[in-house]
């Protein structure tokens, strides 16, 4: 049996696939945030499509080949099946869009978190191994059954929380310890399902097919610089729920004002424009002159005769 090496350069990578985790989650729920209260379908559907790309592609998909890079097998060169990764990022991506759809859309039930939440999980841990089968190795692999199904367990519980997290997470305290929450449940994950696997070395010679896992490093950094660029543009275009919320008050006030000019009831104390008189002419002239007024215009003109 070969020996496995889960850190191989120490805490350094374990640390970044936590950063990226929380990283992902935390942009995941900011942009399911802002579509929980979008008002167009389309705008809202798009930034659930963002939220997808962030909790999937980068929480996940990014924090595992983050982790793989600690990771190494004793006496035998570690490859990795391009197709099979670029299909486990879609996997993770889809999944996880998927679950956001099912709970984002329409109106808030609970009934569609304990819904998407174990199709999410599932499917995430599914990527998971996806993504151990693009390992290609000089042996075999093989899981212990009891940690392969807690992996499982794991994801089922992560997804399901991080989905009633998009239901009820409201402000931004609120939404970064749900994110941290996320970043160490997934990582959990991964690494249970990492310590299930037992590697039997064939020691055969042959060459073992597929790129080195630091070839992936590029692609990951530039993906995760357009996600956070394209959510960071989402966000400042969306509103959040207490910006709309304020924006609303102000139109209220605007509408009670202008229902107070249309009434001629000035809007700071005193009585009505004109003395209560009805206004001369048509609708919206000025109103007529008060009698005290009319009186004092009066005088006004006779000591213009006077003076004469």
């Amino acid at each position: 049996m070969g020996q496995l090496h889960h850190f191989t350069y120490g805490a350094i990578t374990p640390i970044f696939a936590f950063a990226m985790s929380f990283l992902g989650s935390l942009l995941g729920l900011v942009s399911t945030a802002r579509a929980r209260v979008a008002t167009d379908n389309r705008r809202r559907a798009w930034l659930l499509v963002l939220a997808a790309w962030s909790i999937g592609g980068t929480g996940i998909w990014v924090m595992h080949f983050m982790a793989m890079v600690g990771f190494s097998v004793q006496d035998s060169p570690l490859r990795f099946d391009v197709p099979i990764t670029v299909a486990s990022f879609f996997i993770a991506v889809v999944t996880v869009g998927i679950g956001l759809f099912i709970v984002g859309m329409g109106e808030r039930r609970l009934w569609k978190v304990f819904v998407g939440g174990p199709i999410t999980g599932v499917s995430v841990a599914f990527m998971h191994y996806t993504g151990m089968a693009a390992m290609n190795v000089d042996g075999s692999f093989e899981y212990r059954p009891a940690l392969y199904i807690a992996s499982y367990a794991i994801a089922i519980v992560a997804a399901t929380v991080a989905l009633w997290f998009t239901v009820v997470v409201r402000g931004m305290v609120a939404t970064t310890a749900a994110a941290t929450l996320m970043g160490v449940a997934v990582c959990a994950m991964h690494y249970t399902g990492m310590y299930s696997m037992e590697f039997h070395l064939q020691h055969s010679g042959a060459n073992v097919p597929g790129v080195d896992v630091n070839w992936f490093l590029a692609p990951i950094v530039l993906f995760v610089l357009v996600v956070v660029i394209a959510l960071a543009s989402a966000v400042m275009a969306v509103p959040s729920e207490r910006e709309q919320a304020e924006a609303e008050a102000v139109r209220e006030k605007i509408a009670q004002g202008r229902v107070i000019r249309e009434n001629n009831t000035p809007v700071f104390g005193g009585g009505p424009i004109g003395d209560g008189l009805p206004a001369s002419g048509p609708a919206g002239s000025l109103p007529q002159r008060s009698k005290a007024a009319q009186a004092f215009g009066g005088r006004a003109d006779a000591r213009r005769d006077r003076g004469r």
